[in-house]
Parts: structure tokens; sequence; C-alpha cells
């Protein structure tokens, strides 16, 4: 490239500037074509560099690794870390500088006005050393801070510090109530810090886990660590599988269980890179639609090729001229070059452009499942893929135009004219090539639209267990320990319920309830229920079910049907009766149908009493449709002992209110003002409706449909495009033939049905490649599609029919122009 250009003189720059001004209207369509494609690519670029490609913003990033476990034995996959593993593995691994361990919550501030609702980070006194944060104020947390009987302290995050203390200085040394404790403050978290993908985070907390006091289980954080120099994957999952019975020896069981229980899970290290756990597994989504705006690009390359091809056949003589006064078949390539190099640059600063407002637009609506969205944006890699794609664009749309005319001499240009230049079948080839590759790539992207609309219909046709989402309010209350103390857990209960009646008397409210764990919002706790009519083996773990704390109410009012049985009293809350109501699947599981299982018992630990239970509820979908419902266990808000606690209420509880005005502003601070009327120092947190939550919980199917759609029709309509084309290009060039024929006798109706049938040749020869490339693709969206198949036969006809009756309406259109030919002005046309 660096050859051509330097063979270049201004004066052709000048040339064919001129000679795109005199055609503003090719140079137009061109320009916004180009533009169109190269922008949309660069905005995907944009995003899988930022997820994806781009390291982790912190130093030697490639040396943090995500902590995880998986328990083959009891049938669980993917497992968090525990207190008593992280313990182990960080006194005795050889294999990390460091392991920490994490784990988000919620806080309230009080003590400053109104109640305000933060988040918040608990972290061991490991885990900022080893991301390599430096504060902005003050220090971090200490090993001394994380003792379990330390002061408390809190790191305030630089968003939260501007936003709540105006960025004063000496806000270190203060103190602030959070969670009816005070707090002293000792240090700011630098500006350009982000903690993992926490987008919301105001505080970072001490975990203060107190050895002494830890037993095995509680399966409830997340690891962190850094591997030394040198070490790899494998090394530190071998390191710490060495540590896991060691582990398990140096710790007790929690009552109610065995060490041996756990021995038989087959408890195995899973230390992966830590950017897995920053993205998840969007990649497969983005790399999906990166494909998919790579094939609009080639089609767009296509469409522009074959403006070009017409727009140098036109200059067929001029070349020829250029010829025959000397100009060498280089002078004449790198002419074409230019103009195909130009506009292709001119093309990528206006896609650029586009790009950057994409971009803008994107971030700014924080699509629900995308991380890292503070990582995307133009930056120095996404501007050379776009200088790649504008070089890659000239020389795709000029390599058949140079290939072709190129080497026009002034014996084949000067001559020819008239008859044979309509006669040249030859001089078609390129274009119908070109169409052909638009039609089969149209259909790919086509297809991969179909198959993301049966997916969505698919999940969409599936009941989450809820009804009527929309008309749900939610929002989430915590009543710690330093309002109401453990020694009056009763009063907690009568306060939530307090507030359940205040909710209940709000004009448009039908019914409320509360619960600990709303459905699709991410929350949940899982342990093992054993049964009290089934065997288990010596150390056998009892399957794990999804626990929930309800109110009574609480399945009337989010409309899950009780399949078999009753709901729970409010008599039978206060008096802690053993009792509970399990989910459909459970029951089916263990006693075939809901009514087999109405009067069983079930419980957690062997020194659990048994819970009768007393009704079977409709599954709910917690993770979204797409995901399979969860086997849950419904619980009584306050009861005794209950997994080793003697005396046991849920402090968090998940407000619930039926009513057509959920979501208005109006109706959110009445309801602020039903619970300050109870209790002035609780916040609210998390309100939002049950609809919104279903939505998010469908967004990345969602975000793939829109994709996939746009980029299908911008596919479709550059085909239609160049399908068009060639039959109204094939049309002007045998005008003097169509007259001949219709002198001779032939009926518009047949003129019209050979460029027709030309047309939709052209539309069959691509169909065919279109499936073979689709049939050979799709399989890669396996992982995305939702109970529709890679090749579902109703979505490969549907597109196929559709590319035919499109195609068929753009040959008609100009194949029309045939059949009112004039014969007697054809024939004087040249």
């Amino acid at each position: 490239m660096a050859s051509i250009l330097g063979q270049l003189r201004q004066s052709q720059w000048k040339q064919v500037f001129r000679r795109l001004a005199r055609a503003p209207l090719f140079t137009g369509v061109t320009l916004l074509t180009l533009a169109i494609g190269i922008g949309a690519n660069t905005v995907v670029f944009s995003v899988v560099d930022g997820v994806l490609l781009k390291p982790l913003a912190y130093p030697q990033p490639q040396q943090l690794v995500g902590v995880w476990n998986s328990a083959r034995g009891v049938n669980i996959p993917r497992l968090r870390m525990a207190p008593f593993l992280y313990f182990i593995d960080r006194e005795q691994n050889t294999t990390l500088d460091d392991i920490g361990l994490y784990q988000n919550d919620d806080f309230s501030l009080t003590g400053t006005g109104q109640p305000e609702h933060l988040q918040g980070v608990y972290v061991t006194d490991g885990v900022l050393p080893l991301l390599g944060v430096k504060p902005q104020l003050g220090r971090l947390i200490t090993r001394q801070d994380d003792q379990p009987n330390a002061a408390n302290t809190v790191l305030l995050t630089y968003g939260f510090w501007q936003r709540r203390f105006g960025g004063d200085k000496r806000v270190v040394g203060r103190t602030i109530t959070l969670d009816g404790s005070a707090h002293e403050i000792i240090g700011v978290l630098p500006q350009n810090f982000n903690f993992l993908d926490f987008r919301e985070t105001d505080l970072v907390i001490p975990m203060q886990l107190d050895r002494s006091k830890t037993k095995l289980g509680h399966f409830s954080y997340t690891g962190v660590a850094r591997l030394k120099p040198g070490v790899t994957l494998q090394q530190a999952n071998a390191d710490l599988a060495r540590l896991v019975p060691i582990a398990i020896r140096s710790f007790p069981a929690p009552e109610g269980f065995s060490a041996e229980i756990f021995a038989k899970s087959h408890l195995t290290p899973d230390v992966h890179p830590l950017k897995n756990d920053v993205v998840g597994d969007i990649g497969n989504v983005l790399w999906v639609i990166m494909g998919s705006i790579g094939i609009v690009l080639l089609v767009a390359c296509a469409n522009v090729a074959n403006l070009l091809l017409v727009r140098v056949e036109g200059r067929r003589q001029e070349l020829a001229v250029r010829s025959a006064l000397g100009a060498s078949r280089g002078s004449i390539t790198i002419g074409l070059l230019v103009e195909s190099l130009t506009l292709g640059l001119a093309g990528s600063l206006i896609g650029l452009a586009l790009a950057d407002g994409a971009l803008r637009i994107l971030v700014a609506a924080a699509p629900t499942g995308l991380p890292r969205l503070n990582e995307i944006g133009i930056n120095i890699p996404v501007l050379l893929f776009t200088l790649g794609l504008a070089l890659f664009v000239s020389l795709v749309i000029a390599m058949i135009p140079v290939i072709k005319y190129s080497g026009v001499t002034a014996s084949t240009g000067l001559r020819e004219g008239g008859r044979s230049l309509s006669q040249s079948r030859e001089r078609h080839r390129a274009r119908k090539v070109l169409v052909v590759v638009q039609v089969a790539l149209a259909l790919v992207l086509l297809i991969c639209s179909g198959l993301m609309i049966r997916t969505f219909r698919a999940l969409a046709q599936v009941s989450p267990g809820i009804s009527d989402p929309a008309t749900l309010e939610v929002f989430s209350i915590y009543i710690p320990n330093t309002q109401i103390p453990d020694t009056q857990m009763e009063r907690v209960l009568r306060t939530e319920q307090a507030i359940f009646n205040q909710l209940a008397a709000i004009p448009g409210v039908s019914s409320v309830a509360f619960t600990t764990d709303i459905p699709m919002s991410g929350d949940g706790s899982f342990d093992p229920v054993y049964a009290e009519d089934h065997v288990y083996k010596e150390g056998e773990l009892a399957p794990i079910r999804n626990f929930k704390f309800i109110s009574p109410g609480y399945f009337s009012t989010v409309g899950t049907p009780l399949l078999a049985g009753r709901d729970m009293t409010w008599d039978e809350e206060f008096q802690k009766r053993p009792l509970a109501i399990i989910s459909e699947n459970f029951a089916r599981d263990y006693w075939g149908s809901p009514v087999d299982a109405i009067g069983k018992f079930v419980r957690v630990g062997t020194t659990d009493p048994w819970h009768e239970i007393i009704g079977v509820v409709g599954n709910v979908y917690d993770d979204g449709v797409s995901q399979p419902p969860s086997s849950a266990i419904y619980w009584p808000l306050y009861q005794d002992n209950f997994e080793t606690q003697k005396e046991m209420v849920r402090r968090d509880a998940n407000f619930v209110i039926r009513s057509p005005r959920a979501g208005q502003a109006a109706f959110r601070k009445e309801i602020q003002q039903a619970v300050w009327a109870v209790d002035p120092e609780v916040p609210l947190a998390d309100q939002t409706t049950l609809g919104v939550l279903y939505t998010k919980s469908m967004a990345r199917t969602s975000f793939m449909l829109v994709i996939l759609c746009v980029a299908g029709s911008m596919a479709l309509l550059l085909g239609t495009l160049g399908i068009y084309g060639v039959i109204a290009y094939a049309v002007s060039q045998r005008t003097r033939e169509i007259g001949i024929r219709m002198a001779l006798g032939a009926q518009r109706e047949t003129l019209t049905g050979m460029f027709v049938r030309q047309g939709l040749v052209l539309t069959a020869i691509g169909i065919a490649a279109g499936i073979a490339v689709a049939c050979g693709t799709m399989r890669l969206m396996a992982s995305i599609l939702f109970r529709v198949s890679p090749v579902d036969l109703w979505t490969y006809g549907f597109a196929t029919v559709a590319i035919l009756l499109i195609a068929l309406v753009a040959c008609y259109l100009p194949s029309r122009k045939a059949a009112a030919v004039d014969p007697v002005h054809a024939l004087r046309a040249e």
C-alpha cells in the first residue's frame, strides 16, 4: 500500500475529487452505504474490545484469577468460595501471592437527615492490595481492620465521596452510621477505580471473618487471588486441590451435618482468569453479533462494487483513450484504486462519527447484561480497526473493476460501441456474481434474525410463575440488630407486619406480601433439604433447594398458583410453627405429584425439627425464563432451631405490592411515607416493578433480536437493491435487442418474464449458497437459542420465501420497462 501511495500524484487526487463531485448521487449513495456498514462494525468492535479483548484495568491483570469450586459429588458444577477454604488456602498455598474474599451487600445510612440506601462490598484485607489499588485519601484496609473484634471502619468510593461529602478532604477520620453502627472513614478510593464490574458501589468495608467460629460450608463468598510470577492455572488448581482435605479436617462441621458429607462432595478448586468472572458468558453473544455485522459490511461492499462496475463501465472508452495516449496499465490501476480508496476513507470517517454517537447512546442506555460499560468507547485499537476496515473495503470494492478494466486498450476500447456493447454477456458476469453473494449473505442474516425471533417468542410463551408482573411494585428494607436487638426478634416481625398493614391501606393497593427473594432479581440462597420418608446413604448430601422465606398472602399477591394444600397464616408465623411450602418440581421429584407431597416432612440438618409440608405451588423461573425453574422451598419468616440458630427471624424484607399504580412516582412517594410512618430510620432500596425485572431477564435475547433484525434488514435492503440494479442495467443495455424482439412480434409479457426469470435464477443460486452456509454456521448460535433448533425448517423456509418474494418485486419493477419500450425509438437508439 505504501508503494502504491508513493506513486500517486496530486493531480490524480484532484481528478478523483472532480469525478466524484460530478456524480453527487453515486457519491452520496456509496458513502452512505459504506458509512453504515463500517460504522456498525466499529460500534460492535468497540464493544468486543472493551468487554472481551481489553485486559482488566489493574496492574499485571494476567496474574489475577477468580477462585471458585465445583462439587461433582453432589452435582454442583459451580460453587463459590467458603471461609474454611479461604483460611487454609491463604496460610498454606505455594502458588499465590495472596487470596481474598468479597461479598456485595446493602447498607442503610442514617443520622444525616433522611435515611439512604447504599451499595457496598465486604472484602478481606488482601483484596484491594492484590488488585493494585492506591487510595486517593487516607489508607486501605489492613489486617488489623479485618480482625473480628476490631473497630468498624469504611472506605468511600470516589463517586460517593463527591456526592455525599462534596469532595471534602477532611472526611478521613469522620464517622458515619451504617445499619445503626458507627464506622470510621479511613480513606477514599481513586476516581478511576471500579471494583470489578460493580457499577454502583458506594462503600468498601472489612469482612472481619472470625476464624475461631468458622465451620465447614457457607459457600457464599467470591474468591480473588494473584498468581505468583511464572505460575500457571494448572499449577494453582493442583496446589489448592491439595489443600481441600486439609481444610475439611481443620474445621468442624455445622450442627446437623458431618465432615464426611463434605469429603464425599468431591470439592475441586476452579482457578480461572479473573476476567471470566467480570465478563461472564456474554462472549458468545458478542461474537455472533460481530459476525452478523461483518456480513452486513460484505453485502455493502458487494453493493458498492456493483455501483463501481457500472460507473467504470461508463468510462470504458475514456480508459481506452488514456491507454491510446500512453497511459500504462499500472497508471490506470492506480487511478481506480485511488477512487476506491477515497470512497473507503471518506465512508470510514462518516462511519466513525456515526459510531461515536451510537456508542454514547449505548453506554447511556446501560443495557442489562453488558459488562465493563465504562471500558467501551473510541480508542486507539478501535481507530486502527476502522482504518483497517477502510483499507479492506477500498481493496474489495476496487478489485473487480481493476481486474476487468485496468487492461482496457485502444484496440479493445475504441472499437467497442453500439450493438457489441449491449450484447456483451461477459461484462455482466461479475455483477451477477456479486448479486448472488449479496442474496446468500442476506439469507444467512435473515435466518439468524428468524431464529432469534423464534427464541424470543418461545421465551415470551413461558409463564414465569407470576401473573401480570408490570402491576407488582417491589422494594426492600432491612432492620438491623442495632435498631431491634436479637433478644427481641418478635419485634422485627411485628414491625414488618405493621409496614405490611400500612402499605395495604394505600389507595389502589389490592394485596401486599413480603419475602426474602424476589423472582428474577438475582438473589437467592441454596441449601440441601432432607425428606423424612427418604433413605440417604451415610454421608450422602440431599439435593440443593432454593430457600425463600415468605409472609402469608405471598402467592396470591404475586400470582403463583397454589396447586395443593394451603398457605401459611399470621398466627402460625408468630407461633413459629415448623411448616413449609414447596414448588411443584420439588414435589414431583420426591413424591410424584403435588397432592402426594401434602403432609410429608422435610428439614435442613439433623438438629432441625421436621417441617410439615402444607402446600405445593407452581414453579417460578427465578433466573429468567431461559433457565430451568428453581426447585424451591418456602419457609416461615420466624422460627426456632433453624440451621443451627436457636431463634431466627428474617430482617431483610422484600415487599411486593399489587396495584395498577405500580411504577408511578406519586405511588412510590406514598409507599415511602407508609414505611416511615412505622420506622423513619429505614431506607427503601431497589424500588422497581417485577415487570422491569422480567424485561431485564430477557434483555440479552432482546438485545440480540434487535441487532440481528437490524442487520438482516440492512442486508436484505442492500441485496434487493443489488438485484434491482442488475435487472435495471440489463434492461437499459438491451434496449435495441428488446426493440428488435418486439418488432418481430414478441409479447410484452414474454419480455417481462425473460428478465424476471434472469433475476430469479440469480436469487435461486444465492439462496442455495446461503442455505449451505447457514446450515454450517447456525450451530454456533445453539448456546443462545431457546427451544429452537439451529436448523429450524420453519425459519429456513420463511426466510427463503421472503427472499424470493422480495426478489420477485425487485425483478418485476425494472422488467416492466422492457414491456414499455417503443420499438421505433429502440431501433433508432444507436
